[in-house]
């Protein structure tokens, strides 16, 4: 069950979800898309974190996404982009115009049933969907430590990438893999990345500044990154492949 105010949780940080928030390895987008296609769709895009990497790779690339602040900064950014207000469970687009589908970090707010039913009628038939979340590497301490008090009802569980599967109403599943890579990061930035997350966005005041100082404690604790104002961040990126049957 998808929680409404979570999700409806981004609709005014588009500018701060696109400075805080990682980006995706290219790999990710080479490996749903490893020739080019006439068409493909990021749905849910948000600020264009993933829709920026499938340029280039399509003729056509269209970006679908509901909220208005982070739709903004997309257009602002990928003027080559088709930018359209939409959801995933009402994709405005004509039945099989697209030859692949891409959902980066937003498939757990779906409607799961609803939103691949719409997939698979955009899609061409035998088109791909590609769905990616990043997470954090669960080798990375102090990392696992701020996610634990950032999303205390998951604790070291993975909440996204866990809502993919091997059967998709529609689809065949087709590949998983779990692409690592790192991310240069400050301090002040990645504290900066937690006040984006749903979690920090629906607290109180006092909510969010009792979560961030518990986050600061930690980097102020790890022998990695006590004293630094910038370190390295392991990343995983889960990309998981499914074709339209």
């Amino acid at each position: 069950m998808v929680d409404e105010m979570l999700a409806k949780s981004f609709e005014r940080s588009g500018a701060d979800y696109d400075r805080f928030r990682p980006g995706f390895p290219s790999a990710a987008a080479e490996m749903l898309l490893p020739a080019p296609v006439e068409a493909v769709l990021d749905l849910g895009a948000g600020t264009g974190k993933f829709t920026e990497r499938l340029l280039g790779r399509a003729g056509r690339v269209i970006a679908v996404e509901p909220a208005a602040a982070m739709l903004d900064v997309l257009r602002s950014k990928l003027p080559e982009v088709e930018a359209v207000d939409g959801t995933a469970e009402s994709i405005p687009l004509p039945d099989a115009s697209v030859d692949a589908v891409a959902v980066a970090q937003a498939f757990h707010w779906f409607d799961r049933e609803r939103a691949c039913a719409e997939i698979s009628r955009v899609l061409l038939p035998g088109g791909m969907l590609g769905l990616v979340w990043n997470h954090s590497d669960p080798d990375c301490a102090w990392d696992r430590a701020a996610h634990r008090v950032a999303h205390p009802a998951v604790g070291d569980a993975d909440s996204t990438s866990a809502s993919a599967a091997d059967d998709l109403p529609g689809f065949t599943f087709v590949q998983h893999a779990e692409l690592r890579w790192r991310e240069r990061i400050t301090r002040a930035d990645y504290l900066g990345r937690w006040s984006t997350v749903s979690t920090f966005l629906v607290a109180d005041e006092a909510g969010r500044e009792e979560k961030m100082a518990a986050i600061e404690r930690v980097l102020d604790q790890n022998p990695h990154t006590a004293g630094r104002t910038e370190f390295d961040l392991p990343m995983i990126t889960a990309v998981f492949l499914y074709r339209r049957v």
